[in-house]
């Protein structure tokens, strides 16, 4: 199993999830937004090592080909992207760059090497601002950033491929808002700048790194002001990836789903019980809205539980209370050792 952007914060859960349940993991990751030290970490909480990992960026053909080439991959769970709509606004360029090259890039690499099995992580973001209520997989695509439009051209491609491919099988995963951290506390967010996303910036909040928390918009139509989304945690997020991988060979072709608790949490709503987990109240100010941001972004997520019988099993409080736990434990993310971690070598015996 190959898993691109295994390092980053989705991609890193998701290693633990495959070596969890017996799967071969090889990585591949630029780094761009994440740690080495992470795979050491995965290795220790699954109590197994990584099969191989590899620095590289997928746009780069040759190396990525050389993967292939020293490995058996039979399916790939493609994490590697940009992924901050309001960076995507100032620096756009990089983003369809990154994201539909390198998809594409892998898409070659695969072919070329006979691997016909993806799943795909995309975003809810394809929907844009399309209102209030729950968006289903028909609902139209108007994103509203080029990162959304980045996925959705990624997504047009993957099922064109798979309509001129009758081998091809692609499983297209959108979620909205993954957060939270694996529940040992040794896994979690880790931005490399200012968090872009709500859970991290919370978290650096109550821990003290930041002085308080900037909301950005109070003037949205939804009930105390704030945007509303989807927060699923991403130990479920990584088990309906998992989950997908038994179900690539249900039909031919491309299929999209939907993943999430299907219930929208306003940004007030996550301070609120984030400062519960916490036990003390975050401070925040209220900042004008950010441009590419939408008042409401919350999926249903009907389709996939009657496909597969799937559904999340944890909420709002499981995900800020793990990642509350992450952030006391890991102050200054993956450059500190925290409780005495330490970047496990390989040494010949299983990780302890």
């Amino acid at each position: 199993m190959l898993v691109t952007g295994g390092a980053g914060f989705i991609g890193s859960h998701a290693c633990v999830e495959l070596l969890d349940h017996g799967y071969e993991v090889i990585v591949v990751d630029d780094y761009t937004n994440s740690s080495p030290q992470v795979l050491a970490r995965v290795e220790r909480v699954a109590g197994r090592f990584v099969g191989a990992v590899y620095e590289l960026d997928i746009r780069d053909r040759r190396s990525l080909s050389a993967v292939f080439e020293r490995h058996s991959v039979d399916a790939v769970m493609h994490f590697a992207a940009l992924k901050s709509p309001s960076a995507s606004l100032k620096s756009p360029v990089p983003y369809y760059d990154t994201n539909v090259g390198g998809t594409t890039a892998l898409l070659r690499a695969m072919h070329e090497h006979g691997v016909h099995r993806l799943v795909f992580s995309s975003t809810c973001a394809v929907y844009g601002d399309a209102g209030p209520g729950l968006l289903d997989e028909s609902t139209p695509a108007a994103p509203a950033a080029p990162y959304g439009t980045s996925k959705w051209i990624s997504e047009q491609i993957l099922a064109d491929v798979c309509r001129h491919c009758p081998d091809c099988t692609v499983l297209c995963l959108r979620y909205a808002n993954p957060a939270g951290a694996h529940p040992s506390g040794m896994l979690g967010e880790v931005p490399s700048d200012v968090p872009d996303n709500l859970l991290p910036y919370v978290a650096q909040v109550a821990v003290g790194r930041r002085e308080r928390l900037r909301i950005f918009g109070g003037d949205y139509p939804t009930p105390d002001g704030t945007a509303i989304r989807d927060y699923i945690h991403v130990m479920d997020t990584v088990e309906a990836h998992r989950v997908a991988l038994d179900h690539l060979a249900d039909a031919p072709g491309m299929r999209v789903f939907n993943i999430g608790l299907g219930q929208g949490s306003s940004v007030l709503d996550v301070v609120a019980v984030f400062s519960a987990a916490c036990g003390r109240q975050v401070p925040y100010e209220i900042a004008p809205r950010r441009p590419g941001d939408v008042a409401s972004l919350v999926a249903d997520a009907s389709a996939v539980s009657r496909a597969w019988g799937w559904r999340p099993t944890r909420d709002l409080g499981d995900v800020c209370r793990d990642a509350w736990r992450f952030q006391q434990l890991n102050p200054r993310g993956y450059r500190e050792d925290g409780e005495g971690y330490r970047a496990a070598g390989h040494d010949g015996q299983p990780p302890a």
